[in-house]
């Protein structure tokens, strides 16, 4: 998992330490005339200050010329690790204002004060609109019952699947559960949802292939208000060729069935792909939240990143294997500890 990012953060690691450790013998060599370069009375006040804290202070401080060193290269592996342009230069201009001026001792990391601080940012963008699903459900369910949970997202990206992780999740929970077979435009869609729901032992609501999809999930909902069941968990289909005609139908989904939360689910993977697709269903619906799969595949890591920063909404879950227990909870510190190692 992200093996190519640590990869290049451990190379990033070791060039900065080294560059910091020979500015450091040049500035040793410098210090030898400080004495004298102290009685001159046109001093430079930032050559001064710099030396006064490198020798009483044993402190180097953080300029911008080591940020214009630094950050150009550590922008480069964010944009190669499937962070989005936009999100790289939001980060790259915060480090620069959180690192400009910080004063870094003698023997301390260069690097680890970088990364460290990189860390940080990283984590408000992820942190940014925290959401719990586990205790939204358990608050949503004490107002309204059946709760209406629409997942939308392209096709082959483990919607599907991920439906049945969440089904799982909320029956695991002591909550029941009917499915709704949304997609009724790709062929066997709605033969795969239903072989989740044989597995699952729940019912799921169906009309033929090419039926209102609307009509699907309306009909779900009613079926779940007669038996008293807690939730709906509606598929929806994802054919980006026709976008027009895809906008147009979620947009009617939302308006006839009024879900209580949207989640949006794709490839952790998918890289830019999944970051654009994010935006367009966040545009056209409205997304309350992201579900990533295949994380366990993933050698890069940025797309989580990227996803919670251009839709401003929490990434809920991550996909980690086949099994309908592989949905773990997402967690800022957890990721981010693995992209870092």
């Amino acid at each position: 998992m992200f093996r190519a990012i640590k990869e290049k953060l451990s190379a990033f690691r070791k060039k900065v330490d080294q560059e910091a450790e020979e500015e450091l013998k040049e500035e040793a060599r410098e210090e030898q005339g400080v004495q004298a370069a102290e009685t001159e009375e046109r001093k430079a006040p930032d050559v001064k200050e710099k030396l006064t804290s490198l020798i009483l202070k044993r402190e180097v401080v953080i300029d911008d010329s080591k940020l214009d060193k630094i950050l150009p290269e550590l922008e480069m592996i964010l944009l190669e690790s499937d962070v989005a342009f936009d999100v790289v230069d939001r980060i790259s201009e915060e480090l620069r204002s959180r690192l400009r001026g910080r004063r870094k001792k003698i023997g301390e990391s260069l690097s680890d004060v970088v990364l460290e601080e990189l860390k940080n940012v990283l984590k408000d963008i992820l942190n940014q609109n925290a959401f719990d699903f586990d205790e939204w459900a358990e608050r949503k369910l004490e107002e309204k019952r059946p709760v209406v949970i629409l997942f939308v997202g392209v096709n082959g990206t483990g919607k599907t699947t991920t439906i049945a992780k969440v089904a799982r999740r909320l029956m695991n929970s002591g909550h029941s559960v009917v499915l709704a077979a949304g997609d009724t435009f790709r062929a066997g869609a709605i033969e795969q949802l239903e072989e989740h729901a044989n597995r699952l032992g729940v019912k799921m609501i169906k009309h033929r292939q090419g039926s209102d999809p609307a009509a699907v999930i309306f009909d779900a909902i009613k079926h779940a208000e007669s038996k008293g069941i807690d939730f709906v968990l509606a598929d929806t289909a994802g054919r980006m060729h026709t976008k027009k005609n895809l906008i147009d139908q979620l947009e009617k989904i939302k308006r006839v069935t009024k879900p209580d939360l949207i989640i949006f689910v794709d490839e952790s993977i998918a890289g830019n792909d999944a970051i654009e697709r994010a935006e367009m269903f966040n545009e056209a619906v409205g997304i309350d939240g992201t579900i990533l799969t295949k994380l366990d595949a993933d050698p890069k890591g940025g797309t989580a990143i990227s996803i919670a920063y251009v839709t401003s909404r929490p990434i809920l879950f991550l996909g980690v294997g086949q099994e309908y227990d592989d949905l773990i909870k997402f967690d800022a510190d957890w990721l981010i500890e693995r992209i870092f190692g």
